[in-house]
């Protein structure tokens, strides 16, 4: 079996849950969520995208029901002992199959945890959820009682965390290489993604971003590529992944010559990155990260040009998103711990001027304060 884990890892994974679900009240969980499945048993799959659930009972009897391609992949890369396929056919009902299996586990009139809030569940499906459900258990929204114990990293997890951060690292040499007046930007990403591949590590959560020009100040990846002019600007926002964790860069390039925008900017994002770095540190709130983020950028007259939120967890993740709970943004009570790990983007998008700056990096929460995963410099790139 592909297992990233040890026995041990899993195990204490397992009675991590199990203890969760004790003070929840909870008689079962049905885990939607991918990356829930992945964590708790190394199940490794995109079959997600229909219909397939992990009972969990709250003495750890574990039980997958999915599709029929899904059955040797739970098989190879999970320690699923229990694996029930549902047929495909015109008709199926394959939440009916999952009451009838839980009937065997003993969870009929129970409390059920369920991770409404996951891409595995769509709109309808939860609705046939509900109603294969009505009458036969009361449903309890759990969305994030996983997604909360995944937050602090094992020392096996933090080993995938800093290789990623490599990868992300070595994608980054690859694009400064490249990035020049009269280069395509396909060749950029072809560049950087290869670097991740060549190192052993994952496709992403989701897309790299990359936009030059005006579209240097979009955030978000689209179809369409082009070639970068002789006075340009260029967008990056990446992740290395290994073994699906993840650890996200940001960076914008002036290509030929930086506007004084640019360097104004840029003073702003590294004064603030290092702001958002004394403010991650245990017993702080991911509130007072955002907070710190604000103020700096704030002082440095770019509130009209920052983000509502300046970066988030990392961790394992699936399509489409790498990006996990919770956020950096305003008020968010969540209280930092060692062995988290985040990733802070400072953003500035001017729309008055054009003008894009961007830095991001990922960082592993210590005993008494940060550790930035990257060893990339943050001074400003010219390309």
């Amino acid at each position: 079996m592909a297992l990233h884990f040890s026995d041990h890892e899993f195990n204490r994974r397992l009675d991590a849950l199990k203890a969760a679900m004790k003070a929840s009240d909870l008689d079962g969980m049905l885990l939607f969520r991918q990356e829930s499945m992945y964590w708790l048993t190394g199940y490794d799959t995109f079959g997600y995208v229909f219909f397939q659930c992990l009972a969990v009972t709250a003495d750890g009897n574990m039980k997958l029901i999915t599709r029929a391609p899904d059955l040797r992949q739970a098989q190879n890369t999970s320690n699923i002992a229990d694996i029930r396929v549902w047929v495909d056919k015109h008709g199926s009902t394959p939440h009916d199959d999952l009451r009838d299996l839980l009937v065997e586990m003993g969870l009929e009139h129970k409390q059920l945890g369920v991770e409404y809030e996951a891409y595995g569940l769509t709109g309808r499906s939860a609705m046939r959820l509900n109603a294969a459900m009505d009458g036969f258990a009361t449903l309890v929204d759990t969305s994030e009682l996983i997604s909360g114990l995944r937050l602090v990293k094992s020392a096996e997890e933090i080993v995938y965390a800093r290789r990623a951060a490599e990868l992300a690292d070595n994608a980054w040499d690859a694009a400064v290489e490249l990035s020049h007046a009269g280069a395509d930007e396909g060749h950029i990403l072809a560049a950087m993604q290869g670097e991740v591949f060549k190192g052993g590590g994952d496709y992403p959560g989701n897309e790299f971003i990359i936009g030059s020009g005006s579209d240097a100040l979009l955030c978000r990846y689209f179809s369409g590529r082009k070639m970068l002019s002789d006075i340009d600007q260029l967008t990056l926002e990446w992740a290395g992944a290994y073994r699906h964790y993840h650890a996200a860069m940001m960076r914008t390039i002036p290509i030929g010559r930086p506007r004084d925008e640019h360097i104004a900017m840029h003073k702003a994002c590294v004064d603030s990155i290092h702001a958002c770095e004394d403010a991650l540190r245990p017993g702080h709130t991911v509130g007072g990260v955002f907070d710190a983020h604000a103020r700096t950028m704030d002082a440095h007259g770019f509130q009209h040009a920052r983000m509502n939120a300046c970066g988030y967890s990392m961790g394992t993740t699936f399509a489409p998103n790498w990006m996990d709970w919770p956020m950096f943004y305003s008020g968010n009570p969540v209280i930092l711990q060692e062995g988290m790990t985040y990733f802070m983007h400072m953003i500035l998008m001017d729309s008055d001027t054009g003008t894009a700056m961007t830095l991001g990096e990922s960082y592993l929460v210590t005993a008494d304060g940060c550790e930035r995963l990257g060893r990339s410099s943050l001074d400003l790139v010219i390309g």
